[in-house]
C-alpha cells in the first residue's frame, strides 16, 4: 500500500477528530498513543509500516470492546454490566486513538476511516460516525461495511429513510450485511417502542411495516441467490 498525501478535505476532518479523540482519552485519565518513532527490532518503522501496526492494534482493541459489549447485554447485576460497558468503553477510545494515528499517517486509507466511525459510533459521537464512513465510501464507493455501519448511525440519530436507502444498497451487493442492517433495524424498532415516546410513533411503525415487508421478500428471494445463504458478517 503506498501513502498518498491527504487532500485538504480529508486533513481537515482528522484534524477535528483527534480533537474529539484527544478530549475522549484525556477523559479516561490517559494521553494519545504517539504516532511516531515505533520501531521494528533495531529499525525505525516507515510510515507504512507504522500504519499498519497501529491500525492492527486498533482493530484488536475493537474485537475486545465488542466481546464485552455483548457480554455487558448478558448481565444481570448492574454493577457488572456497569463494568463491563466501562471496560468496553475504554477499548473503543484506545482504538479510536489508534485509528486517529493511522489517519494522520495515511489520510487515505478506507479501512481506517471506517473503523474511526464505528468507534465514534459505538462512543455515542454519531456526527463523526456519519463524517468519517463518508470519507470511506468517498475513497471506496460501495463499500459494504461502511454502509452497514453507517446504516446503524443513521438509526441512532433518526434518519429513517436514510437507513431505508443504506439496506437496499447492501440488497442488491451484499445479502449478509442487508440482514445485519435489517436486525439492527428491528432492534431500534423495540427500543423506541419501550421508550414509551409518541413523538415518533408514525415514524416507529412505518418502519416497523417496512422491515416486516423487507423480510418477506429477503426469504423469498434468498434461494436465488449464493449471497442470501451465506452466514451474516460479524
Amino acid at each position: 500500500m503506498r501513502i498518498r498525501p491527504q487532500s485538504t478535505a480529508a486533513a481537515a476532518l482528522v484534524a477535528a477528530l483527534c480533537l474529539t479523540a484527544s478530549a475522549a482519552w484525556a477523559a479516561g485519565g490517559g494521553a494519545m498513543p504517539p504516532g511516531g518513532g515505533m520501531s521494528m527490532g533495531s529499525a525505525p518503522m516507515n510510515p507504512e509500516q507504522q500504519a499498519k501496526v497501529l491500525f492492527n492494534d486498533g482493530v484488536k482493541h475493537v474485537e475486545k470492546a465488542d466481546k464485552k459489549d455483548e457480554s455487558a447485554a448478558t448481565l444481570t447485576d448492574p454493577k457488572k454490566r456497569d463494568r463491563a460497558l466501562k471496560d468496553a468503553k475504554s477499548d473503543y477510545t484506545t482504538a479510536l486513538g489508534k485509528f486517529v494515528q493511522v489517519l494522520k499517517i495515511n489520510g487515505r486509507m478506507p479501512e481506517a476511516w471506517n473503523y474511526l466511525g464505528y468507534t465514534s459510533r459505538k462512543l455515542g459521537n454519531y456526527d463523526d460516525a456519519l463524517k468519517a464512513y463518508s470519507n470511506a465510501l468517498l475513497l471506496r464507493p460501495g463499500y459494504p461495511e461502511a454502509i452497514e455501519y453507517r446504516g446503524e448511525a443513521l438509526l441512532a440519530v433518526n434518519k429513517v429513510a436514510d437507513a431505508e436507502q443504506s439496506y437496499l444498497d447492501l440488497f442488491a451487493a451484499n445479502r449478509a450485511l442487508a440482514n445485519k442492517l435489517l436486525e439492527a433495524m428491528k432492534s431500534w424498532i423495540a427500543t423506541q417502542r419501550s421508550a414509551a415516546t409518541a413523538d415518533n410513533a408514525g415514524t416507529v411503525d412505518d418502519l416497523d411495516k417496512w422491515v416486516q415487508e423487507r423480510t418477506q421478500i429477503a426469504g423469498q428471494t434468498a434461494s436465488l441467490t449464493r449471497e442470501g445463504t451465506a452466514e451474516s458478517w460479524h
